[in-house]
């Protein structure tokens, strides 16, 4: 039985009748209880700045880390914005904001400046979170401390199920939250979603302590409240499902503008992207480079339901690719930055390739060790760059230094570079 299996069998984290850890349950039971109502029962939606302002108060008046999740419409609309907030505080209880209605959060993220944000895999939700004025500067992230406690399965309700022993109902996650109004059962399972959150925190920073890794788990939650926006992706379309295929610049400058065209219809409808078009539907156009709207309305995606004019406005896009000049053509692939595919070291670098199968093999068995995954002990890219171009000089400081450029944590460093140095020597850097 693992460290993490051991937490998830301590019955004293468990309860009856519905009440958290330590506050009011009787007796302990080996057998998950549904979790089918909040506490306070369902808290109306805040949908104007009266009664956001009372929540403002109220949170700020509360006590202890707050929990906080929020709820997008992907699939269904354009981009990931935030159509339902979710928090929960003591002595503020829970409360349902509609960002769409009240879409300027900061007065409540500045309310709440200093306290700790409890969020399941907050990389998710801290996006859409950010767009509308809330920013955490302390958090606790409970997916990645599942992860770096050893769980098998990190999914909030796996997660709340094994921890706490509660099952909670997940039937709504992927509904159209932009929906108005939410009908009520969707309401009932956001807000249970921040209903256990903070005890679920509570109990995985006591197995997080008990294993040794707090410290390590508290320097990852403080790099993902400090890292800045992600930078825009350069050439999207090229992330286009089953871009494998397209070979040929001029496929993959039809590629191009139907993703470009369909980008634009999708953002000024505001609907996702693959309900304008499928991805499918664009490769399968850039591979048979249509002549006429009659042979494009023959490819799989394009000539069911679809009307003449959103044949033509496809068609156009992929005659305006065809007409480009050989100079204008997208090349073949994206500038490589960092080191060449793997599978090619062997050919360009064959110490490098040594080196990197030694790297993996010992990274991967450290892990094993500290029964974690191994991307949450260094990621992979780190290994690959720094078993490709190695420091000139091998020490414990050159390699420590060198994960750490590559944005490593103290932690990680501490680690990893024994390994590491250990499999460099033996690639002959």
């Amino acid at each position: 039985m693992t460290d993490a299996q051991e937490t998830a069998a301590d019955t004293s984290l468990r309860t009856t009748g519905g009440a958290p850890p330590d506050d009011g349950g009787s007796s302990a039971t080996e057998a998950p209880i549904p979790l089918l109502e909040p506490r306070e029962g369902i808290p109306p939606v805040i949908a104007d700045e009266a009664a956001l302002a009372e929540v403002i108060a109220a949170f700020a008046a509360g006590s202890g880390p707050v929990a906080v999740d929020a709820e997008r419409a992907s699939g269904y609309r354009y981009g990931q914005r935030a159509y339902l907030v979710q928090l929960r505080r003591e002595g503020a209880g829970s409360a349902l904001i509609d960002p769409v209605a009240c879409p300027d959060l900061s007065g409540l993220g500045e309310a709440l400046s200093g306290v700790e944000w409890v969020l399941h895999a907050a990389t998710q939700d801290l996006p859409c979170l950010r767009e509308i004025g809330m920013v955490p500067s302390r958090l606790f992230d409970t997916e990645l401390a599942g992860r770096l406690a050893g769980f098998p399965r990190v999914g909030l309700g796996a997660m709340v199920e094994n921890v706490l022993g509660y099952v909670l109902e997940k039937g709504h996650s992927a509904v159209d939250w932009s929906t108005r109004p939410l009908p009520e059962p969707w309401l009932r399972y956001a807000a249970l979603d921040v209903e256990l959150l903070v005890d679920l925190r509570d109990a995985l920073e006591k197995e997080l302590d008990r294993q040794g890794k707090l410290e390590w788990a508290r320097q990852e939650f403080a790099a993902i409240a400090a890292a800045p926006p992600a930078e825009p992706r350069k050439d999207p379309w090229r992330r286009t499902s089953g871009m494998h295929k397209v070979r040929r610049r001029r496929q993959l400058a039809v590629v191009r503008e139907l993703w470009q065209t369909r980008d634009r219809i999708a953002q000024r409808r505001d609907v996702s992207p693959g309900k304008v078009l499928s991805d499918a539907a664009i490769v399968e156009a850039a591979l048979a480079l249509p002549g006429n709207v009659q042979a494009l309305a023959a490819l799989n995606g394009f000539g069911h339901r679809m009307g003449r004019r959103q044949l033509e406005q496809w068609q156009a896009a992929v005659d305006r690719a065809k007409g480009l000049s050989d100079a204008r053509l997208p090349a073949p692939g994206q500038p490589v930055t960092g080191p060449p595919p793997p599978r090619a070291w062997a050919d360009k670098d064959p110490a490098a390739a040594e080196r990197l199968t030694t790297a993996r093999a010992a990274v991967t068995a450290l892990a094993e060790q500290l029964n974690m995954p191994q991307e949450n002990l260094i990621t992979p890219d780190t290994v690959r760059r720094v078993c490709w171009e190695p420091p000139k000089v091998l020490s414990a400081e050159s390699v420590g230094a060198a994960l750490a450029g590559y944005g490593a944590r103290v932690w990680q460093v501490e680690l990893v570079t024994p390994v590491l140095l250990g499999a460099l020597a033996v690639g002959g850097a």
